[in-house]
This record gives structure tokens, C-alpha cells and sequence, in this order.
């Protein structure tokens, strides 16, 4: 029986000598592999149109994930149970083929998904309609000037006509915000503006300060965009006038979050400014969903690479299941990965089982 190495990409560099024999004393001497995987997503692009000064994507990016490449991934979702393929990047609408991309997957019976800026959408809102069971459209600010100030383009008007566009032709389009200093205030104002827009629901995420490596980001990178403490009780009164004057939105699921996770953002931000400890994360996505970036290289989740040789020419259910990516998933499960500590974006998913 082979039994587990610890390696940089296995357990956090930095811990101490007693936290890591706990570590490796709980994972599994032989590493499960993934019999299904649920969920796939796919960076159509590394570019973006938009500057977001959260992401540097649109600085770095280069690669696009052709036709072929997807094409190929075809006989391992098949393999692999795969039911739901989501379309990021960068913006997977700059790629050249993601009409063909997206037309491929749905013909293949898979419920396909577009993460979106929602620069293009209006211009291409009757095909999206067509082969998109979701649109997400990013939309960080409720009029001109803080959407700009966020994304680093004057496009506000822009997207909110792709997004009335997109709904007005069958496709179920929901919103998702990124609450930052910038727009915490019009914590409102975004779940009234998703209703004019025609949008089926709003979700609401802290930005991410505290992973470094998030969004392309290279080395150095620092930022403004957390709420200071006295942001805080603002945040909190906010939380709650909303809770008061808005329960129809909570009740019948138009605002994606509950109130509770709602204050999760503040737990959250509280923890940033050193005032409390991060939210209990609980996260299970690296057991039913893998993501493959426009190059072709294999990460267990959107926050944690996988090794830097991964990547999905033998297959996906090969790159998954290599020893090394059985390592990095059973450290995940068992707490070895700081990462996930300061996560804003986990996901759990009930009786998951990787056989």
C-alpha cells in the first residue's frame, strides 16, 4: 500500500511540527479518488474587458480554452457523471468559440452556465438565451460612478441593458455583488436595482483581501477594499433594515442569502480589521466540482491550484485522481490548507460520496 508524501502542495508551509503530525495522522493512508464530479468548471478565457481592481486577470491574461480542448474533456464528463458546466474566466464571452463551446456542452445534455461581466451581454443576449440554463452577471455598484470606480470601466448602462436584454430572452439571469467599502451602503439599493433589471435573484459576497494569490493576483498584492471598523455597524444596521423591510425577498429566495449569512459578510470583515475570528467555513467543492483553466491545468476549487503539472490532456479523471491531487483534496478535508480558513466562497454539498 502506497502511503501518503507530504509535499508544498499537500500541507501549508509554516505550520508547526505538533499541527501537522494532527494533520497527517487524520488523512487516509490510501487518497479517494473521484468516481463522479457533479460540477466542472471552465475559464473559457484568461482576458477581460473589465479593470477590476479586485482581479488582474485582465493584466496577465493571455490563453483562451479552444473548442478541441473542450471536445476532449467530453468522454471524461461522461465518465465522471458530470451534470452542470460553468463558463468563467476572465470574461468567457471574449473568447472567440464560446458560442460553439456552450452549443457543444448543452448538446451534450449538460445544464451549462455563464459567469459573466456582462460587457457583451446585450450584444449577444438572443444566442445566450439559447444555450445558457444560468446567467451570472457581476454588478458591483448601483449607479455609474461606483461601478466604475469597482470595475474600472464607465459600463453600468452597458450592463444593465445586457441584463434586461439577456431576461428579456428567456435566459434566468441572477446577480452577484461583491460587497466592498466602495458599495456596502447600497446594500439595498442592489436587491431593488436586480428586480428592475428583470433578474431572477441577487447573491452577495465579502471580497476577498485575505488570499493573495485570488484572481490571477501576482505577488504584492495589497488593497483598500475591506470595511474598516467603523464601516461595521453601518454594515450591521443595514443587515437588518433590509431583514425588516425586505422579508419578502428573503422568504421567497429573490436575495440568495439569509439574513444569518448575511452577517457572515460582517463576521467576515470584522476578522479583517483584527476585531474577531473568520467565519467557520464548512466546504466539501473539491469532493463533487474541479476547475480547469483556459491552459488546461486542473485546481481542486476556484481558491486553491492544483500541481502545476495538472492538466487535462490524459483526461480529467486522470489529472484528478493523481496521487498528488488525492493529497490536496484529502488535506482540504482535513483543515491543511490555510487557504480555506479566510475562504468567501465556500460551497457544501449533502451526501457527497467520491465512489
Amino acid at each position: 500500500m502506497r502511503h501518503l508524501r507530504c509535499s508544498p502542495s499537500t500541507i501549508e508551509p509554516g505550520r508547526g511540527r505538533g499541527e501537522l503530525k494532527v494533520i497527517l495522522s487524520a488523512l487516509p493512508r490510501e487518497p479517494e479518488a473521484l468516481r463522479r464530479l457533479p460540477l466542472v468548471t471552465l475559464y473559457l478565457s484568461e482576458r477581460c474587458n473589465s479593470r477590476c481592481k479586485t482581479c488582474d486577470y485582465w493584466r496577465n491574461g493571455r490563453a483562451d480554452l479552444d473548442l478541441a480542448a473542450v471536445s476532449r474533456l467530453l468522454p471524461s464528463l461522461r465518465r465522471l457523471g458530470t451534470r452542470t458546466v460553468v463558463l468563467s474566466g476572465g470574461e468567457p464571452l471574449l473568447n472567440r468559440q464560446w458560442e460553439q463551446i456552450a452549443a457543444l456542452l448543452a448538446d451534450e445534455g449538460l445544464e451549462v452556465w455563464l459567469l459573466t461581466s456582462g460587457l457583451s451581454l446585450a450584444k449577444y443576449a438572443r444566442r445566450v438565451g439559447t444555450l445558457f440554463s444560468t446567467v451570472t452577471v457581476s454588478l458591483d455598484g448601483t449607479d455609474a460612478e461606483t461601478y466604475a470606480a469597482i470595475r474600472g470601466v464607465d459600463a453600468f448602462d452597458v450592463v444593465c441593458r445586457g441584463i434586461r436584454a439577456a431576461s428579456d430572452n428567456g435566459a434566468r439571469v441572477t446577480v452577484r455583488v461583491t460587497l466592498q467599502r466602495a458599495n456596502f451602503w447600497q446594500l439595498r439599493s442592489f436587491v431593488d436595482l436586480a428586480r428592475q433589471l428583470g433578474a431572477l435573484q441577487v447573491s452577495f459576497l465579502a471580497v476577498d483581501v485575505a488570499n493573495p494569490h485570488a484572481f490571477a493576483r501576482r505577488e504584492g498584492f495589497e488593497s483598500d477594499l475591506a470595511l474598516r471598523p467603523v464601516d461595521l455597524a453601518e454594515l450591521e444596521r443595514l443587515i437588518r433594515a433590509l431583514e425588516r423591510d425586505r422579508p419578502d425577498a428573503f422568504s421567497g429566495g429573490f436575495i440568495a442569502e439569509s439574513p444569518a449569512k448575511l452577517r457572515r459578510i460582517h463576521q467576515y470583515f470584522s476578522a479583517v480589521c483584527g476585531l474577531g475570528d473568520f467565519p467557520a467555513v464548512r466546504c466539501n467543492a473539491p469532493e463533487f466540482s474541479a476547475v480547469v483553466d483556459a491552459q488546461g491545468r486542473v485546481s481542486p476549487c476556484f481558491f486553491i491550484p492544483g500541481p502545476s503539472d495538472a492538466r487535462v490532456h490524459g483526461g480529467l479523471g486522470e489529472a484528478l485522481n493523481r496521487t498528488d491531487m488525492a493529497a490536496l483534496r484529502a488535506s482540504i478535508r482535513v483543515g491543511g490548507r490555510r487557504e480555506c480558513t479566510t475562504c468567501v466562497c465556500s460551497m457544501w454539498r449533502e451526501q457527497v460520496s467520491a465512489h
